[in-house]
């Protein structure tokens, strides 16, 4: 990516947070308190920041927008001043009054890195273990079951770093205060405080304003797929158009439960909306904040393209996917908060703590959620109470927060020992994705079988993922490698290996 000479974008990649989607290049120049202690007001008379919200500690969000510390706490004392907010000492500052203005203008989305679009290369014979034929429905669980001394899979964070502790203390917490009644059969949207909970943490982190009867809880994104896919079967939808390369599994999510998946091409801005209005689908499923696998952004132009999709009669399902692990750019908003009448919102904390908890949440326009509610009961009766609720606590208490900036650090060093030993040891593989996620995309200007490599590496006691698993149209070979979960010298011996692999191979 040829940026390290455009200043303006070096200084837009230390001035984003999560928190507000806040950018300091927005704020004018001399008045940085000022303009802070606006859009501070504006998040409170919205209703993103709601009274019993506590704000980030003035060294952190000093730290995320690049500032000093004088310029947050000079903010912060404004708001003091005029009752807004109070100091609460450990408890740290919270909101207590909130002013009456008008919301704040929608931010700019921020430049998507480079993806190029390659001319297609003829398939090799497939061979070895779980690669030996097409995926089917059982492919991720066959990988798993695979043994192998190093795990390079995508789509895990790092387990080991699960926060037992501050989980522990919640849900003691939990326990201590919970009624008798709160142990029966719970509502099948969630618990409002987990709903409440979801509701402040997207206005928080992911710019979407939202009430706690719009959410519902549900175990992950593979459950709103499955969901709404009955859903939008009943209302006579029998396609919903996928980007290619895309996620297999989301794939075979939707054609489990009788959808068509029509492929659309994916370049560097993201998805090609003009060949999705070609395909003719009438709902389209898209990871815009970080392409799986190939890492994009949605472009400026391509969102505004898709809400006038969207405008024209089309669905957006919009898989926030690794929206909050990100390193080297700044954050970008939800589609959701553009048109919420028209996008179906999934997330969840299986990249956040851990796939193990089975939670997500989805938002989905008004015209689908009776319907949402009714197939979740009847699928389940609704997730399990308790999780819930110390979920809510955590989210509710800073710890979520703390926790994110604690992955940060540590997926970024992993990240980085990925790239390192991609430029030692693959020398000719183009790297994709690298400013944000759980995983890198790499690609070869060569004529083999991706899959050939993956069982090769296998071999080798290495398990990755081919980039051909998730495309539906042939191109050029690839893997796709996760390094949250793995050691950086883990990392290293395993792309080391890659290389033996491909040397080999080729």
């Amino acid at each position: 990516m040829e940026r390290s000479n455009d200043d303006a974008w070096d200084r837009s990649i230390r001035s984003g947070s999560d928190f507000l989607q806040l950018n300091i290049d927005d704020a004018p120049a001399g008045g940085l308190a000022d303009w802070l202690a606006r859009r501070l007001r504006l998040a409170m008379a919205d209703g993103s920041l709601p009274v019993g919200s506590r704000l980030p500690a003035t060294r952190v969000l000093a730290g995320e927008l690049g500032v000093s510390r004088g310029v947050v706490t000079e903010a912060y004392q404004r708001l003091r001043e005029d009752g807004h907010v109070a100091g609460r000492g450990r408890g740290g500052t919270v909101v207590v009054a909130t002013p009456v203005t008008a919301p704040p203008p929608t931010s700019a989305t921020a430049p998507p890195p480079a993806f190029p679009v390659r001319p297609a290369v003829p398939a090799a014979p497939v061979t070895g273990g779980p690669f030996a034929a097409p995926p089917g429905d059982d492919v991720f669980d066959v990988l798993r079951a695979a043994p192998a001394r190093i795990d390079l899979s995508p789509g895990v964070p790092d387990l080991a770093a699960f926060p037992r502790s501050a989980w522990l203390r919640a849900e003691r917490a939990v326990l201590g205060r919970l009624p008798a009644t709160g142990l029966g059969y719970g509502d099948p949207r969630g618990t409002p405080e987990l709903r409440l909970a979801v509701v402040n943490w997207l206005a928080r982190n992911r710019g979407i304003r939202a009430d706690p009867d719009e959410v519902l809880v549900v175990s992950g994104t593979s459950q709103t797929l499955a969901l709404l896919a009955r859903v939008l079967r009943d209302d006579g939808i029998r396609r919903v158009a996928v980007e290619d390369p895309g996620s297999l599994g989301a794939r075979l999510h939707l054609r489990h439960w009788g959808m068509d998946t029509p492929p659309v091409p994916v370049d560097d801005e993201g998805i090609r909306v003009g060949e999705l209005r070609a395909s003719g689908a009438p709902a389209v499923l898209v990871t815009p904040a970080h392409q799986f696998p190939t890492g994009v952004v949605l472009g400026g132009g391509r969102r505004r393209e898709l809400v006038r999709w969207a405008a024209d009669g089309g669905l957006v399902v919009e898989d926030d996917y690794d929206a909050e692990h990100r390193y080297d750019r700044p954050p970008v908003p939800a589609l959701r908060a553009m048109l919420p009448g028209r996008v179906c919102y999934a997330g969840s904390v299986s990249k956040l703590l851990a796939p193990a908890l089975r939670t997500g949440w989805v938002l989905a326009p008004r015209r689908y959620r009776d319907a949402l509610v009714d197939a979740k009961r009847y699928a389940d009766l609704g997730n399990a109470v308790l999780p819930q609720l110390v979920l809510a606590r955590l989210m509710e208490s800073g710890e979520m927060e703390r926790h994110l900036r604690f992955l940060r650090r540590r997926h970024r060093r992993r990240r980085d020992a990925m790239v390192e030993a991609i430029a030692a040891h693959l020398p000719g593989a183009v790297v994709h994705g690298a400013a944000a996620g759980l995983h890198v995309t790499v690609t070869f200007d060569a004529d083999f079988a991706d899959t050939d490599l993956a069982a090769a590496a296998l071999a080798r006691g290495v398990k990755v993922q081919p980039l051909s698993w998730h495309r539906q149209h042939p191109s050029r070979p690839g893997l796709v490698l996760g390094y949250a979960v793995s050691t950086p010298a883990d990392i290293a011996a395993g792309v080391a290996a890659l290389g033996a692999a491909l040397r080999h191979l080729t």
